[in-house]
């Protein structure tokens, strides 16, 4: 029997949680990145080479590799604030770089990276073009840029990307419409909603192509909820959302953590892009999915409240058994 395919888009520190369980499973698996990333490293990449943002490419590599610990924390060094003008960068930027300048694009150094690091599975980014995410907020107000979203108040109304250097309208990346469309299932997250989930979903060709598909698509649902993106959100609040991006009900199943954050947990200054947890309304998200699984998906680390990716796999696993392959 051939192996089940999984495709998984997103980016931030979402994904990789997920994406290194799932390695783990007899499983074909395909990471689709945002490239709309703006800020610190990444930023400063995109803006001085003109090739799309490295670090949430890093950060699945890494996720999805065998490499060692040690390479991993080589791959993984952050130069020193004093280190002038590679203050901030990670290493591995810098690699991701290199060879996407070397190989002419970022999708052909991600080719050559997953086999030099043996990862499970392909690795695209979403668009062979650095993207900038704009953000409509109620207002009428359109910020431009990933990483000054979350610094206006107010709530966001849409998203939308274009190309950073040319007036093209944006594609997906060669392969990713393909993966979607040869997929058993699609998983959506975790990942910030407008920021690293819709990036993707809004270039018209994935957007498309995640409607039209006959996988079973799934949505992480975020545990915590987000300064400037998504505050006072519900569960419920989160796909309606996404629905609406795509204007139509495309989700089947929704992935819902209902175990308590602890108060200590909230307002953390180390994460202060986290407000409070996630309000559930199950009466609503039943309006707009088929499905949903509640469970205890919390895993508590570092001053931070994230996602056990052990936890949610193993629902993943049982809604892929549930699928006549």
């Amino acid at each position: 029997m051939r192996k089940p395919k999984i495709t998984v888009i997103g980016g931030g520190t979402g994904i990789p949680v997920i994406l290194n369980s799932l390695r783990h499973k007899d499983l074909d698996i395909t990471a689709i990145v945002t490239v709309a990333d703006d800020g610190g490293s990444s930023g400063e990449i995109r803006h001085a080479t003109q090739l799309t943002p490295p670090g949430d490419l890093r950060n699945v590599l890494v996720a999805m590799s065998d490499m060692p610990r040690f390479y991993e924390r080589i791959f993984q060094y952050r130069f020193n604030k004093e280190d002038g003008s590679l203050a901030g960068h990670p290493l591995g930027n810098l690699i991701i770089a290199g060879i996407s300048e070397m190989q002419g694009s970022t999708y052909n150094a991600m080719q050559i990276l997953t086999k030099f690091f043996h990862v499970t599975g392909k690795i695209y980014p979403s668009s062979e073009k650095a993207l900038t995410l704009h953000a409509v907020f109620k207002d009428g107000q359109e910020v431009i840029g990933e990483s000054h979203i979350s610094q206006h108040k107010g709530m966001i109304d849409h998203v939308f990307v274009t190309n950073d250097y040319d007036d093209s309208k944006p594609k997906a990346s060669r392969k990713v419409v393909k993966a979607i469309m040869e997929s058993d299932m699609i998983v959506l997250g975790p990942g910030s909603l407008f920021t690293s989930i819709l990036p993707n979903l809004v270039i018209e060709e994935i957007g498309q192509a995640v409607c039209d598909t006959k996988a079973e698509v799934a949505y992480v649902c975020n545990i915590m909820t987000q300064y400037g993106e998504t505050e006072h959100f519900t569960d419920a609040d989160h796909v309606r959302v996404l629905n609406r991006h795509l204007g139509q009900k495309f989700i089947d199943t929704v992935l819902v953590n209902v175990e308590k954050v602890p108060q200590e947990y909230m307002n953390s200054n180390k994460f202060d892009e986290y407000l409070v947890q996630v309000d559930h309304d199950f009466a609503g998200l039943q309006k707009e999915v088929s499905r949903v699984v509640s469970s205890d998906f919390l895993c508590l680390e570092n001053g931070g409240a994230f996602h056990n990716g052990e936890s949610v796999v193993a629902e993943l696993m049982n809604l892929i058994g549930m699928k006549e392959l």
